[in-house]
């Protein structure tokens, strides 16, 4: 029944295929620009299957690139929908009992996907450009709140949380030492970010939109949390100072004025002019990858035994991207990067591994009592029915929202109003682009580099 139960949540397809495998041709198609082709290679999963939510978010993410705007805000609304039902959800705690009963005695692919606080930001993020698309700034500013307010209610219970896992994970008998010399190292992936929540990019996206609504001072705070993030990058240190001594923080400019570079404290702003801004996404986030190691554990007898345990974990090295450069009038601008993607999904992994690594002490205890109960029942036949299933079913959690851009840069340059050609050069390959420049205002320009794929939106803000 507990068999039967799995299957009710998760295709037959999900129980035996790692979920990196089945996007493989998805993420290929993508990495060629072939949008539409890789939504139709998205496997086909009902409204009750524990993926439902991340395929929606996957095909969401895909007619985006597509330009289906449309397509793409019914899918991410549906997803924000389900995420509001699972939280909900949580709070009774009653409707993961049968998703959990499937998962000790198959792997943790049959419970529900739980969506990263990083995805949920950038949910909202890609939500708020399909509104600006239809020119909806008051849209478009409800979902920078929302995505915000993820990032709010992080702060306040992700340190609990992680201590919490860490005990379970010791009260199953795990080493975290021992477990730690088997598992391999992410720390190149992760870099010096502090936890894997916090999105300079959506809060500098929010700022750009409050600006141009003209709640400054919103603006402002969001520009400050995405500078104490990203404090290198100068754009944002740019931003910072301008409002600043826009809205007189005086305390705040003395500050500023000893921290930040002289070259941004110095430089004169220009009027009747205005801001060309452009956001670019970099490749495609690297995908999980499934690890086995073996653990000493001590079975219902106390004795110990070891397991191999399969586990998903990210490559240890991040990929290089050239910046963005504009050339316009004999100068020579370059993007500086606001968010690593791929560090933020390798920390949010290296936060949940006590959790994960529970729940698999609990399954192969509870898979060993099974195998235990068939060889008493039906001999030798018994064993090897539940060894086949055992080694079938041990399989890694390798589900994340897969399509989504792996790094993302910014720049920003001040022109006269009026029409503008500029050259990009993105990866090695030149592109005129025309700008709509509006004094005082701000040109938004969009721009995903995948490959040798280049594609841009302009929005006026």
């Amino acid at each position: 029944m507990t068999m039967l139960s799995a299957c009710s949540t998760t295709s037959f397809t999900d129980f035996f295929n790692n979920y990196n495998q089945q996007m493989r041709e998805v993420r290929q198609a993508q990495q060629q620009g072939n949008f539409h082709q890789a939504l139709s290679l998205i496997p086909t999963r009902n409204s009750n299957n524990s993926s439902y939510n991340l395929s929606l978010l996957e095909k969401a993410r895909l007619a985006y690139l597509a330009n289906d705007n449309k397509q793409s805000q019914v899918d991410f609304a549906q997803v924000y929908q389900l995420v509001q039902e699972a939280q909900l959800a949580a709070k009774v705690e009653l409707s993961r009992g049968v998703e959990n009963v499937a998962a000790v005695v198959s792997n943790d692919n049959a419970i529900r996907y739980d969506i990263p606080l990083y995805e949920q930001s950038m949910l909202h993020s890609y939500q708020a450009l399909n509104y600006l698309t239809q020119q909806d700034l008051s849209g478009a500013l409800v979902e920078v709140r929302r995505a915000n307010l993820v990032q709010e209610r992080a702060l306040t219970t992700n340190a609990n949380s992680i201590y919490r896992y860490q005990e379970k994970m010791a009260a199953q008998g795990v080493n975290m030492a021992d477990f730690s010399r088997q598992y391999p190292a992410m720390d190149n992936t992760i870099g010096d970010i502090k936890n894997g929540f916090q999105n300079a990019y959506t809060f500098y996206l929010s700022a750009l939109l409050y600006e141009a609504a003209g709640q400054s001072n919103d603006a402002y705070i969001d520009y400050k949390k995405a500078l104490e993030i990203y404090p290198d990058n100068s754009y944002l240190q740019q931003d910072v100072w301008r409002l600043a001594n826009s809205l007189y923080m005086s305390d705040d400019i003395t500050l500023l004025k000893a921290s930040l570079p002289p070259a941004v404290t110095n430089k004169n702003e220009h009027t009747n002019q205005g801001q060309v801004t452009f956001i670019v996404e970099n490749g495609i986030v690297a995908a999980k990858q499934e690890i086995a190691i073996s653990l000493p554990i001590f079975t219902s007898h106390d004795n110990i035994r070891f397991y191999s345990v399969a586990l998903p974990s990210y490559q240890n090295n991040l990929k290089t991207y050239s910046p963005l450069r504009v050339n316009y009038q004999s100068k020579s601008y370059q993007s500086e990067e606001i968010v690593r993607l791929q560090s933020l999904a390798a920390k949010q992994l290296k936060d949940q591994l006590p959790l994960i690594v529970t729940r698999q002490v609990v399954r192969l205890l509870a898979k060993e009592e099974i195998r235990q109960q068939l060889e008493r029942k039906n001999g030798q036949l018994g064993n090897i029915f539940a060894n086949i299933y055992n080694i079938a079913t041990e399989k890694a959690d390798t589900r994340s929202w897969s399509t989504l851009p792996d790094s993302i840069h910014i720049l920003q340059l001040n022109l006269p109003a009026g029409e503008h050609q500029l050259m990009l050069n993105i990866n090695g390959t030149n592109q005129p682009v025309k700008v709509s420049v509006r004094a005082n205002k701000t040109t938004l320009v969009k721009l995903a580099a995948i490959g040798t794929y280049n594609q841009y939106q302009t929005y006026e803000l």
